[in-house]
């Protein structure tokens, strides 16, 4: 893995890269997010990174672990920002790599507000993000003619709570694919307002722990069992919810799909 050519130091100090590192199999970062990793002066990381990633760095790179887990966050948002400035202050080049893409629920704007105001160039380098890369691993797509024409990629923290017109927008379209982030906390309030909307029961739903992975789990289920399939199976973060037809394209759940489209035609 990650066989490129080492790369010596160069990057313009006093400047930030937002770098998207994947959804977790160190080889899926991108050519540039490599590249960077190995020039940076400072490496300001979040937990979802791959360990093998940050071991590229220079042996002189200054390494800030700045990672959070579910109801665990000891270095909060304000401070990780702060932490960005001062480096770049001190007129080091400074990679700060996230999970997945970190445009994606990877709070990218708020670092980037920060920064442009305190006059410090940066620069966003995407990644892949769970969704996809999830899917991928798990042997379906996220849209397939005549089955899904568009998804929507939505974060089950900000899910609970929402008014009656959230859940209905997302269970009006049954040809579009859900996909939710850091929901395995929120699965029977999911499960209960997509129902409650319109969504049938019966929707075919992947649960999958450890995306792209060696430790990858994939769980095909139904909507109405997927928070009762996760307590089962014991689940863990960083746990995908993909809920609609196109997971029933994964090789061990297409006859049934076959069998579905066959009886509504």
């Amino acid at each position: 893995m990650l066989t490129l050519a080492e790369h010596k130091p160069g990057l313009p100090g006093g400047e930030v890269w937002l770098v998207g590192a994947g959804p977790g199999d160190p080889d899926l970062i991108s050519v540039r997010g490599l590249k960077l990793i190995r020039q940076a002066d400072v490496l300001v990381y979040d937990r979802l990174v791959a360990p093998e990633l940050i071991d590229e760095a220079r042996v002189d790179a200054i390494r800030i672990y700045v990672g959070k887990q579910p109801g665990h966050h000891p270095v909060p948002q304000e401070k990780i920002e702060s932490i960005l400035v001062e480096q770049a202050r001190l007129g080091r080049s400074v990679v700060r790599v996230k999970g997945g893409d970190p445009s994606v629920f990877g709070r990218v704007g708020e670092e980037m507000m920060r920064l442009e105001d305190a006059g410090i160039p940066v620069h966003i380098v995407p990644g892949i993000t769970a969704a996809s890369a999830c899917a991928a691993a798990a042997g379906f797509p996220l849209t397939q003619r005549g089955v899904a024409d568009n998804v929507c990629l939505s974060t089950a923290h900000h899910s609970e709570g929402a008014e009656d017109s959230h859940w209905a927008s997302l269970a009006a379209d049954k040809n579009r694919t859900l996909v939710f982030y850091m929901g395995l906390s929120s699965l029977a309030e999911i499960r209960k307002q997509l129902v409650k909307h319109g969504l049938a029961a019966s929707t075919p739903a992947a649960l999958i722990e450890n995306g792209s992975k060696k430790n990858q789990r994939v769980i095909h289920c139904a909507l109405v069992d997927i928070d009762r399939t996760a307590k089962t199976k014991q689940l863990k973060t960083p746990c995908l919810l993909v809920v609609g037809e196109v997971t029933a394209m994964a090789a061990e759940n297409r006859q049934k799909l076959n069998t579905r489209q066959s009886t509504a035609a």
